[in-house]
């Protein structure tokens, strides 16, 4: 640190100290009502501010003056870049300046004929300049009234007056009067007053009357206002172009449906589909909240590129106290269908590396009621490539998923869509048939079927539901090998076992992150999964002391928890630096049918997208250490039913779409019951902190635009599988690499 300073002082120039930062003191001769607030508002208005420090230290500025050398180097370039600072002197503040924007601000609180002065707290090589404020007592409101205005815009701005959150004895302030104003205005749109403008209102302050710092406050119209702007406006027409091309502007065919005008050559969306997504009506006066909901409503079906509504003034129908409004909406269809296609390159923890193909295709508009169809076929194959006897083995995936969405509810009983204001309902159904092959090991045929709704109720909270979720699950061509897996694991076995899956899932997701600005953003997401108590009604008992059935199929009965919670602080320049944390915690209850939850509803711990410093499905349960994990492993079955991890993250920007992390995982999975195939490991107890698995890296992200290609280095620093004395051991030299699309959290 000596030699810091020491490298800082040299670089000052003569006559010149640092900048340090001001301080207001505040001298009254009346009680403050907020005191702390009027004075965080004033430190606001301080100009310059002073070189950052961080530990007592101007690093900023430190490679500032770095980068003044001829050959600085590349990490001070970098650094100065990430961190760098000009210098701020104390020839650069202005503080005459500074005392006029502090009198201003004062007498926009009402503090009027208030004083400001400044001085100089001078050191070796730094100062700082102190303000002192002697302020008046504040000036405070008798009534409030409206003046004189035209018919009708008087009788509207009264009842919003009535409304006022003024009160007797408030202080005069500037700002709560400007948004006021803007309540007012936005109050009136909503009645219809398209021309208005929050700027045409002007409030005027009146102290002759009183000799004690009272006033009276008017709220006035200010002269050469329009007459157009104080009349509102009804909607006559609503021509809803329901296909439109900006490339042609010529229609043909005109479609009355619900009191609008239907515009498109070629039918593309029925309007009787279309209707319910428009909440604007011939004879209603213009709201620019309807507006607002429509074109997002209209947004959200999937087949438009472009929502643009536009309003149009009829001024031979303009009277003294109404004006009329012709409605155009546009809508610009997206392309009716799409192909993508996906070559993959897969390697896993397992050693299984090969290539995969998906195609997609996609029907945007497939029943002319803006109904989305995919359809989708993968192929994969991998093989193990290891040294030993597991050479060759081989693994061949086959599937095909097909998904129709409707941009509306459909249920039994009429819905009345006025009540999703922000976004009407879809509805989504699945069916997907998926094949497995893994050589001398089994077969698996799965198929899976949902129907549900998902809709936003606002910018940040989405719902998920699914009232019907099935899935049946065919073990076959198993091998003596795998055969031998599931007689010495009577725990998979049962999960094998439980093949027909039938349930229901409801998820809730708030999401701040759809805030690119926001420099603190959380997520929550929790998710509900319930599983065979309807069916439990049907099925039966086909063998005494044996699980229930449903058409000859043994069923999966239980329910399961997930919370996921996320932070991120973004800081620094341009907010490109982001401190990630996560929290998620899972649990799942089998019951009724079921001893254990199936296999494909387990969780597990490690890989890319949980604890990177431990592989995939690697890490727990509990403490329990399977001697033969190592890279000849063929089948790894580490699951349970709890589950429990922790992130943070660091990102930074290196250069260009290259950013770097440093993090630290923990996490790991426990049974409620003990498993006698886990040796009684298994079990979660009061002592799981110290069985947590946890690891620490570094990691290179490219980030194009969003789409991320990740690469996490990490190592585990506390395995909960060796002995207690042992578990703390920073193993740098046994290093696991994670790829990944995306973000893990």
């Amino acid at each position: 640190m000596i030699l810091y300073s020491c490298s800082i002082k040299k670089h000052i120039p003569e006559g010149e100290r640092l900048y340090t930062g001001a301080k207001i003191e505040i001298e009254s001769d009346s009680i403050i009502k907020n005191e702390d607030e009027l004075k965080t508002e004033l430190e606001t208005v301080l100009r310059p501010e002073p070189n950052s420090k961080f530990l007592g230290m101007h690093l900023g500025l430190y490679y500032y003056y770095k980068m003044q050398k001829k050959n600085p180097g590349f990490l001070n370039r970098w650094l100065y870049k990430q961190i760098g600072e000009k210098p701020v002197y104390q020839s650069s503040v202005e503080p005459f300046e500074i005392e006029d924007v502090l009198r201003n601000r004062l007498e926009n609180k009402g503090f009027f004929y208030s004083t400001a002065t400044s001085a100089f707290e001078e050191k070796e090589i730094e100062a700082s300049i102190n303000y002192k404020l002697k302020i008046t007592e504040p000036y405070k409101m008798e009534r409030f009234q409206i003046d004189s205005m035209p018919s009708p815009l008087y009788e509207d701005v009264k009842k919003e007056t009535d409304k006022s959150p003024f009160q007797k004895s408030m202080r005069f302030d500037l700002s709560n009067m400007k948004l006021e104003r803007q309540r007012i205005d936005e109050q009136l749109k909503k009645k219809g007053y398209y021309n208005l403008n929050p700027d045409f209102f002007i409030f005027e302050a009146d102290t002759n009357q009183y000799d004690n710092k009272r006033f009276d406050l008017f709220l006035k119209l200010k002269a050469e206002v329009p007459k157009k702007a104080t009349i509102p406006y009804r909607i006559s027409k609503i021509n809803v172009f329901a296909n439109y091309d900006l490339q042609d502007s010529t229609y043909a065919k005109t479609e009355r449906f619900n009191n609008k005008n239907y515009i498109q050559d070629t039918l593309f969306i029925k309007p009787k589909f279309l209707d319910e997504f428009i909440t604007l009506n011939e004879g209603d006066l213009y709201s620019p909240e309807n507006s607002k909901n429509t074109a997002r409503r209209l947004s959200k079906i999937g087949a438009y590129k472009y929502v643009n509504i536009q309003y149009k003034e009829v001024d031979s129908l303009l009277t003294d106290s109404l004006g009329i409004l012709e409605t155009n909406i546009f809508l610009s269809p997206l392309t009716k269908r799409a192909v993508r296609a996906e070559l993959q390159a897969v390697t896993k923890s397992n050693n299984y590396t090969g290539p995969h193909l998906a195609l997609t295709y996609s029907n945007r508009n497939v029943f002319n009621g803006g109904e989305t169809f995919n359809i989708s076929t993968n192929v994969g194959y991998e093989s193990q490539f290891i040294s030993g006897d597991n050479t060759g083995l081989s693994s061949v995936e086959l599937g095909l998923t097909t998904e129709l969405i409707f941009p509306r509810v459909l249920f039994p009983v009429k819905i009345n869509t006025d009540f999703f204001k922000y976004s009407i309902p879809k509805t989504k159904t699945s069916i997907g048939l998926n094949y497995l092959n893994r050589s001398e090991l089994y077969t698996l045929l799965s198929g899976t079927g949902q129907f549900g709704y998902s809709w936003n109720a606002n910018r940040f909270i989405t719902y998920q539901f699914n009232p019907i979720s099935v899935s049946y699950t065919r073990l076959s061509n198993t091998t003596a090998e795998f055969e031998a897996i599931l007689d010495e694991n009577s725990y998979l076995q049962q999960s094998f076992d439980q093949q027909f899956i039938s349930g229901m899932t409801f998820s809730f997701t708030y999401n701040e992150m759809v805030d690119a600005n926001d420099p603190n953003q959380f997520y929550l997401n929790t998710t509900l999964d319930v599983a065979g108590n309807s069916i439990s009604l049907l099925g039966k008992e086909t063998t005494s002391g044996e699980p229930k059935e449903f058409l000859g199929l043994q069923y999966a009965q239980y329910a399961k928890a997930d919370l996921d919670l996320r932070f991120h602080l973004n800081f620094g320049k341009d907010r490109a630096q982001t401190l990630a944390t996560r929290l998620f915690a899972g649990y799942g209850l089998p019951y009724g049918n079921s001893d254990v939850i199936p296999y494909v509803k387990q969780y597990f711990s490690g890989g890319p997208y949980s604890v990177r410093a431990f592989k995939t499905r690697s890490l727990g349960p509990g403490t329990y250490n399977d001697d033969s994990n190592n890279d000849d492993v063929t089948y790894w079955d580490q699951t349970g039913n709890i589950r429990l991890e922790a992130n943070v993250e660091y990102r930074f920007p290196i250069v260009s779409y290259f950013k770097g992390a440093v993090f630290a995982d923990a996490g790991n999975v426990w049974n409620s019951k003990s498993n006698s195939v886990f040796d009684g490991e298994d079990k979660f107890t009061s002592n799981f902190i110290n069985e947590l698995g946890m690891g620490a890296g570094f990691g290179l992200h490219i980030d194009v635009q969003g789409f991320v290609i990740r690469f996490d280095l990490a190592a585990p620093f506390h395995d909960p599988s060796l002995a207690p004395g042992k578990r703390f051991d920073f193993k740098y030299d046994e290093p696991v690499l994670n790829f990944a699309i995306g973000y893990s959290f």
